[in-house]
Formats: structure tokens, sequence, C-alpha cells
């Protein structure tokens, strides 16, 4: 694959282990908080207190938060129109997927949303780990691994969040974080299920990077710095039966995703929806 303009310059990192199969972590979760992801398990917790710490982490992030994160990622934002065009969509609630490529990056969608506050879906560990608090407090939903009735109510809680509080709902479609990956791995079929459960549009989001110079490389050891390309609204399409309409959903999000990401048609090396891919070594 031969490298874009520098607006698509590609890092190609060799020193992250990439799992083998696409939707794998490989970050290790050093702490566990003994959480159980069941139905007694607040998704979201509407107490007093916890809405409290909300609005104090909601202060932090306008005032240092998102000043870190841009300096951190180097962080341009490109599509801001869409943003503004679809104001009105956009409070009536929907769904944005996109690649996860660093730690700070759900940073940069809680900057393009505000005043929105939007909630992601997350990795159950990470809310059992050592940045469980952190994570809480700026959206994040555990998904229940391993447990029916936490599942159940996971879904429910969620569904409520789209349809009822008309809310923003962020799903990183890939399934798990590659740091600095260029390809769009193949996407899960959970945001476009949930889209197409509630009647949402899916708001396309894709990370890419360019080039940075030598400051940024001593100071974050890192050779790139990041751009968000927002995009147009991908809608479902109702009128084809739910599993078709959440497979048509699923294929054009990812293929929006591609684009924003600067691949021609068909020139993006994985499969848009997963199926236990492998991961792929084009380097």
């Amino acid at each position: 694959m031969k490298n874009k303009p520098q607006e698509y310059f590609d890092p190609k990192p060799t020193k992250y282990p990439f799992p083998e199969q696409t939707d794998q972590h490989y970050l290790k979760v050093k702490k566990d908080n003994g959480l159980v992801f069941d139905e007694k398990y607040p998704y979201i917790d509407r107490s007093k207190r916890f809405r409290f710490q909300d609005k104090f982490v909601r202060f932090l992030l306008y005032f240092v938060g998102f000043l870190i994160a841009k300096i951190a990622l180097g962080l341009k934002v490109k599509g801001k129109k869409y943003i503004k065009e679809h104001k009105k969509e956009l409070k009536k609630g929907v769904v944005s997927v996109s690649n996860h490529i660093n730690l700070f990056d759900y940073m940069a969608i809680l900057y393009i949303a505000k005043p929105i506050k939007p909630r992601t879906l997350v990795w159950a560990k990470n809310i059992k780990g050592e940045n469980s608090w952190f994570i809480r407090h700026v959206g994040g939903i555990p998904i229940p691994e391993d447990n029916l009735k936490g599942g159940l109510c996971y879904y429910k809680v969620v569904n409520e969040f789209l349809a009822k509080e008309n809310g923003w709902l962020h799903i990183y479609a890939e399934g798990s974080m590659w740091e600095y990956y260029r390809p769009i791995r193949p996407f899960k079929r959970g945001a476009a299920f949930f889209a197409v459960k509630n009647n949402k549009p899916i708001l396309p989001i894709a990370f890419t990077y360019r080039k940075c110079g030598w400051l940024r490389r001593f100071l974050f050891k890192t050779n790139a710095s990041v751009t968000l390309n927002i995009g147009e609204l991908v809608y479902p399409n109702l009128e084809l039966d739910e599993k078709e309409a959440i497979k048509d959903l699923t294929i054009r999000a990812h293929d929006e995703v591609c684009k924003l990401a600067g691949f021609k048609p068909g020139e993006n090396i994985y499969n848009p929806i997963f199926n236990n891919d492998k991961k792929i070594n084009y380097y």
C-alpha cells in the first residue's frame, strides 16, 4: 500500500503487538476493582453523587482536558460543517462510529460533540481497571461479557438512551484500539443494530494521520499527528428487513469511514463486516 499525501500519512507502527484477530485487545489492564456487570449494575448512573461528579469532570474537560488532548494528539478537525448542518438531527439522537487509534481519541469525540455529552460502549475490563472512574465519567458504558441478565439490562439501557433521551452514542465499531494503525478494520454490527432498532442515523468519523515535526516526536514518542474527519450522516434503510438493514448499514458506514480515511473504493485491505478476520501484514 503506497503512502497517501501528507494528510493521509501512514505511520506504519511496529512497536505495538497488534493481535492476530482484528477485534482483539493488546493493552494490559493492571487492576481489577471487582465490579460485576449484571442486571444490578447502573450502566448509566443517575445518582446525585455521580451526576455531581460528572459536572466536575465536565468542567475539567472544558478548561483542561480538551487542551491536553489536542496537544497530545496534535489534533485537527475536518468536516465541522456537518455538525453545524445536522445540529437538529444530532439533537434527536445519533450513533457515531470511528476507528480507535489512541487512548485520547475519545476526548476528540467529546470535543466535537460539545455541548452534547455522548456516551460510548467500552471494553468491560477497562471499567474494572485503573482508569475506571474517569472512563465512567466521560460516558463509558461497559459491554457485559458472559452475563445474560447483564446483557439484557445493558441493551435496554442503551436503547432507552437513544429512543427516549435522543442521546449521542459513540461506538468503536472495529472492537478494539490499535494505536496509529491506518487501515480501517472490519466493523462489528452493534452500531448498525442500535441505529436500526431506534431509527437513528450513523455519523461516520475517521481518524487519520499527518507527519509531525521533531518536537512532537521527542515529547510524545510518536511520528504522527492526528486529524479527525467528520462525514455526512448515513441513514438506515428501513424498507429492508431488520437483519438486512443492519448488514446494509454496517457496510455503508464502513465505506464512509474508509472514504474519510482517504481510501478509494476497494482500496482498504479489510472487508466491511467482521467475520473473525485476521490481521493483514501489509508492510
